[in-house]
């Protein structure tokens, strides 16, 4: 049955998604002020999984979760394990804003990978979308300003393992549903970070837990509420929804963290932000593309 298109619905489940990814930044600033990077991706991915249960029965339980393509998908966990490790490292040493505005430049990497790998075409507005992300990016970095942040670096190669993952995903979406891609997702990064996560364990203190909850939680959360609001409406009207995550996650930085945005990150992130939206006006992207950062 096909679903019929929504703009108010989509704008719900684009807000719970949002709210999803705001709120696994604050979470995973707090939890690794305390704990590893390893350790929390390790227990992000074990109580994410068992979170996620619930909707894998609810999808035809563990027989419609099997894969014909399981290098694909441990290829793909590899490369977004790593993306996530940078990015949990760089949310150290970076204001969350600054962060963010540098992970957008994910789709451009994407571009560039799928013209590589993918065969698509790059036309003129994919070059123009790609230069933008480029001169946002030096901006923000100033590299000529003195010493750069290596914060800014890792979070730059993060966003780059992002688009390499996106790529894959958008391979396996041919065959693969959402819940499936999610799944294997859980069960490939427990696997492949349990020895790491051993190696730098510690007991989480007590008051640490709802933390934890929470960045397994919306870890799960956001890419499944982002895949709904695309059911009811197409990409395009979507993902500019999901260009309001720089500016709430600079003020959220401001609030709790007393983190300063200065006119060079603005002016960066507006001109990532303007490349995205180029980007954005060549493609119809299928819902599972998007679902699955």
């Amino acid at each position: 049955m096909s679903t019929q298109p929504s703009l108010a619905k989509a704008a719900l489940w684009m807000a719970l998604s949002i709210a999803s990814f705001l709120a696994m930044s604050v979470a995973g600033r707090e939890t690794t002020q305390v704990l590893g990077v390893f350790q929390v991706l390790e227990l992000r991915s074990v109580i994410g999984w068992l979170m996620i249960l619930p909707v894998v029965m609810m999808s035809g339980g563990f027989g419609a979760m099997r894969s014909q393509r399981m290098s694909l998908h441990i290829a793909r966990n590899v490369v977004h394990y790593f993306g996530q490790g940078a990015w949990l490292y760089a949310l150290t040493l970076i204001p969350l804003g600054v962060l963010v505005s540098i992970e957008f430049t994910t789709p451009i990497w994407t571009a560039v990978l799928a013209v590589t790998f993918l065969g698509e075409r790059l036309n003129k507005a994919r070059i123009v979308s790609i230069a933008l992300g480029l001169i946002g990016v030096i901006i923000i970095v100033r590299p000529s300003a003195g010493t750069i942040n290596p914060g800014h670096i890792i979070v730059l190669g993060a966003a780059v393992f992002f688009g390499m993952s996106m790529v894959m995903v958008k391979s396996m979406t041919r065959t693969e549903s959402t819940i499936r891609i999610i799944f294997w997702m859980l069960i490939v990064q427990s696997v492949l970070g349990l020895v790491p996560a051993f190696y730098e364990w510690q007991n989480p203190p007590l008051a640490l837990w709802p933390w934890i909850a929470v960045i397994a939680f919306t870890g799960m959360s956001s890419h499944l509420c982002l895949a709904r609001a695309l059911f009811y409406a197409d990409a395009t009207l979507i993902a500019p929804m999901d260009f309001l995550r720089v500016p709430l996650t600079a003020l959220i930085g401001w609030l709790l963290y007393s983190e300063q945005i200065d006119m060079f990150v603005a002016a960066g992130a507006a001109l990532i932000l303007l490349g995205n939206m180029l980007n954005l006006q060549r493609r119809r992207a299928k819902p599972a593309e998007i679902a699955t950062g």
